[in-house]
């Protein structure tokens, strides 16, 4: 109808590298899954049914799961059962993109109204189902491979140049862009020349029923009870620069600071594969073994339990488009130090619900963290800052704001048809 905007009723979203099933904290599992089941979660609540497409990674999973009510995952098989990289998965896509056609083929024509891809490898898939379906693309890339290359960590593998040609390719492309925040939508416009006028910053959430102050449990991971402690959560990677916090908390014992703990929970990911016990060797050549613990990766619970038993969360990452760790973190009570760079800049209220630091010199991280916890009443301050931030956060207002960016982009789209239909000459 002349001037209306209708909500999709079917979203087909792309996950290909990883499955929103999977544990988040290790392998390909990280804040992308989080972002895509809550907001799927959230969109199927107002109505707006969602069937999510990932890569099959083994025999016996069922072709359709529903994770939840409107919200089903689609199990694609493309290439070996077992975990591939991801700079193997490119080989896959032709054979991923038929799978996502397939069963689209299966029903009635105009099945889903929209596609939105997640990460530049779903965006090659979307890029080519939008031709073949004639609905429009919405495509959320997550981290960019010139922005990761501008800021690599010391050891970390530079992103191939076929990364960045297929991420020119999905944004060129894409009907409508979503940034996690205006650094990002700055980043697509000025590395990517994508068009300002289909860029939208649409801010992820934080679950605040799950994560919110609470009393401390350490002893439920076996963590002194004196003491003070912070706390690493994330894939173990050059990227997330856990290493930065054990080097910092050699620097403090060299200050005579011995009372403090680091947690580091999560497990290998990417370039750390190739190393997987190194931050155990860097705790020992440093001679602070006995005051670094290691977690496995936690379920929503945990996760929150272990937020509430840190003194402080550190996120060291090079680069984050946002920082949902962060988010959930201070959502809990504990404020964060991160680095300030990418999304962590507005994850994080510097001197409110925590502090940014500047570069990744572990001197500098160690005068910070040790600043702050000589100063209680300071991060007291912080804890109550850190809870009043995530609180405007939340995984209802990302899937309000994604509906508004769906709906301008299917509105867009039909108008696009019908100008086209109008302008259409017949030979009779």
């Amino acid at each position: 109808m002349p001037g209306s905007r209708p909500a999709p009723r079917r979203i087909a979203t792309l996950s290909v590298h990883t499955s929103p099933l999977e544990q988040p904290g290790t392998g390909d599992a990280g804040g992308m899954n989080v972002y895509i089941v809550e907001s799927s979660k959230r969109l199927a609540a107002r109505g707006v049914e969602v069937e999510i497409f990932t890569r099959a990674t083994g025999s016996g999973l069922p072709p359709l799961v529903e994770m939840s009510p409107g919200v089903f995952v689609r199990h694609v098989t493309a290439g070996p059962f077992e975990g591939l990289d991801k700079e193997e998965l490119p080989s896959q896509l032709c054979a991923f993109a038929n799978g996502v056609l397939r069963a689209e083929a299966a029903h009635p024509p105009g099945y889903y109204d929209l596609i939105h891809s997640h990460y530049w490898l779903s965006g090659q898939v979307g890029w080519l189902a939008r031709e073949r379906w004639g609905v429009p693309h919405v495509h959320t890339a997550h981290t960019l491979a010139k922005v990761k290359n501008k800021f690599i960590a010391a050891g970390d593998r530079p992103e191939p140049r076929a990364r960045l040609i297929g991420e020119e390719q999905v944004i060129a492309e894409s009907d409508r862009l979503v940034a996690n925040t205006r650094f990002e939508a700055q980043d697509l416009i000025g590395h990517y020349d994508a068009d300002p006028d289909r860029v939208s910053v649409v801010q992820p959430g934080v679950d605040l029923q799950r994560f919110r102050p609470g009393v401390a449990d350490r002893a439920r991971f076996g963590l002194p009870e004196r003491g003070r402690i912070i706390a690493f959560v994330g894939r173990i990677q050059p990227l997330k620069a856990p290493d930065v916090l054990i080097s910092a908390l050699a620097a403090m014992r060299e200050q005579g600071v011995e009372d403090v703990t680091v947690v580091i929970c999560g497990g290998p990911s990417g370039s750390g594969l190739d190393r997987p016990s190194s931050l155990i060797e860097l705790a020992s050549s440093l001679g602070v073994s006995d005051s670094v613990v290691f977690l496995p990766p936690q379920t929503g619970d945990g996760l929150a339990a272990l937020y509430r038993a840190a003194d402080l969360v550190a996120v060291p990452s090079y680069n984050e488009s946002f920082g949902l760790v962060a988010l959930e973190a201070q959502a809990c009570g504990t404020p964060v130090v991160a680095a300030a760079v990418g999304g962590l800049v507005t994850a994080v209220q510097d001197g409110i619900s925590g502090v940014l630091v500047d570069g990744h010199d572990p001197r500098d991280w160690a005068r910070v963290l040790e600043r702050l916890l000589d100063a209680p009443a300071f991060r007291h301050r912080l804890a109550a800052g850190a809870a009043a931030h995530a609180s405007q956060f939340s995984w209802d207002r990302t899937a309000d704001n994604l509906l508004r960016v769906y709906r301008d982009a299917v509105t867009e789209h039909r108008a696009l048809i019908a100008a086209r239909l109008e302008g259409a000459t017949y030979a009779w």
